[in-house]
C-alpha cells in the first residue's frame, strides 16, 4: 500500500540520458549555426527533435505504469505537476525547433 518507489536505473535513467543527449545535440546545432555550418546545424536540430519525441513517449509510459495518481497524495500532485510542466516545456520546444527547420 502507498507509493511504490521506482528503480532509478530503469526508465528514469533512460529519460535522463535522453535529456542530457538532447542538450549536447542542440548545443552542437547552435555552434554549427554560428560557424556557418548549416548541415551540422540541421543534423543537430533533427537529432534533438528525435530525442525529445522519444523522451516524451517514455514520459507517457512512466505515467501509465506509475502506481499512484495525481489525487493520491501530495507526492503524486507534485510529481505530476512538475513533470507535466516539464513535459509541456519539451513539447513546445520541440514544436519550435520543428517550425524553425
Amino acid at each position: 500500500m502507498g507509493i511504490q518507489g521506482v528503480n532509478p536505473f530503469e526508465l528514469p535513467l533512460l529519460n535522463t540520458i535522453l535529456l542530457l543527449s538532447s542538450g549536447v545535440t542542440i548545443t552542437y546545432a547552435h555552434h554549427s549555426l554560428i560557424q556557418g555550418n548549416r548541415k551540422g546545424a540541421l543534423y543537430g536540430t533533427v537529432a534533438t527533435i528525435i530525442l525529445a519525441v522519444i523522451f516524451t513517449f517514455f514520459q507517457g509510459v512512466e505515467y501509465t505504469v506509475s502506481s499512484f495518481t495525481i489525487s493520491d497524495s501530495v507526492y503524486g500532485s507534485c510529481f505530476y505537476f512538475g513533470t507535466g510542466f516539464h513535459g509541456l516545456h519539451v513539447i513546445v520546444g520541440t514544436a519550435f525547433l520543428a517550425v524553425g527547420l
